[in-house]
């Protein structure tokens, strides 16, 4: 499919060209419409590539990074093209004509999640991504296939919300020469990142964004962004963006799994307004465990599954400027 629009080809005339390989992944959150990015690379700055549009989707233009072609995907992807749609368009219109250098993955909200990989033939070995319903994994320059399989595992295995899974698939590449060319070091890379956007946040200011920009040789960045997300992860402190401090901090239920009933721990750092909602693995709601105004303070609820089949439920904390979304297993 070719799709050309006339109003932004004066971007197209940029020629800036930078060889970004790296292994990486978008996903979404069709429960809580949260969309996110994280990768990492055997060179600095490889959060050039993430492209986070809260409410809508996430893209990652890698492998010969091209500003020209990523702000044109980003355009497609605000217009309303599939992720398909926006492959099909960046392979006919790349803006030097050499598509087959480029690899690309895109995710988006769209009928509970859609997504689509792109590598070209002439990305350096070892090249692939992988599909899922809501989630795209590339690499090139690659150790091997067993990097984005193991990235795909931690991302699917991993419980909490959908920063948790992202953290999780980046450590599932942290092995030595997962970038080949980091192999002289022993470490995955030389950067990683980790970003997430919610419905109401905007492009320049997100939920989380944090970035290792570059380490010293022989320091892995993915242990280092651990630190600043486990930080992050306590506090509700976006280091990178200076932000407050967030409302919560929701705990893990336990026990977990449970039967029948289970214990949910939440801080409210500021007097705010709290609903804490369950939903089955389908994502239809099942019942609603508190909704209402709280003072600052450390408070548990319990959810009683006595009514329930066993399964996957998902427990999901929110007030107007804070969502979380945790997995619980119910054991009968």
């Amino acid at each position: 499919m070719k799709i050309l629009f006339v109003f932004l080809l004066p971007i197209l005339i940029v020629n800036r060209v930078y060889s970004q390989d790296t292994f990486s992944i978008v996903a979404v959150d069709p429960l809580t419409g949260e969309v996110g990015s994280a990768g990492a690379s055997c060179i600095g700055g490889s959060i050039i590539l993430s492209d986070v549009i809260p409410g809508i989707g996430a893209i990652h233009t890698q492998s010969y990074w091209n500003a020209a072609n990523q702000n044109y995907a980003h355009q497609l992807m605000l217009s309303g093209y599939s992720p398909q749609q926006i492959i099909d368009s960046l392979i006919a219109w790349d803006t030097q004509g050499n598509p087959s250098v480029r690899q690309y993955a895109i995710v988006d909200l769209v009928n509970g999640g859609r997504s689509k990989g792109f590598t070209g033939s002439d990305c350096f070995d070892y090249k692939n991504h992988i599909e899922g319903p809501t989630y795209c994994i590339a690499g090139n320059i690659l150790l091997g296939q067993k990097v984005l399989d193991s990235m795909e595992a931690r991302f699917l295995n991993s419980t909490g919300s959908l920063a948790d899974k992202l953290m999780a698939a980046l450590q599932g590449a942290k092995m030595s020469g997962a970038d080949t060319r980091c192999s002289q070091y022993g470490t995955s890379s030389l950067s990683a990142f980790i970003r997430v956007g919610r419905v109401k946040d905007t492009t320049g200011i997100l939920y989380l964004n944090l970035n290792v920009n570059s380490v010293t040789p022989g320091v892995e960045p993915i242990d280092s962004l651990q630190v600043l997300f486990d930080q992050w992860s306590l506090t509700g402190i976006n280091n990178s963006k200076g932000d407050l401090p967030g409302l919560f901090y929701l705990a893990q239920n336990f026990p977990n799994p449970f039967n029948p009933e289970t214990t949910i721990q939440f801080r409210v750092h500021v007097n705010s307004f709290v609903k804490i909602s369950v939903f089955d693995v389908n994502g239809k709601s099942v019942g609603v465990i508190i909704n209402g105004e709280y003072k600052a303070g450390n408070y548990s609820v319990q959810w009683d599954g006595s009514n329930y089949p066993s399964g996957i439920y998902f427990y999901r904390m929110e007030t107007e400027k804070f969502s979380e979304v945790k997995r619980m297993l119910l054991l009968k």
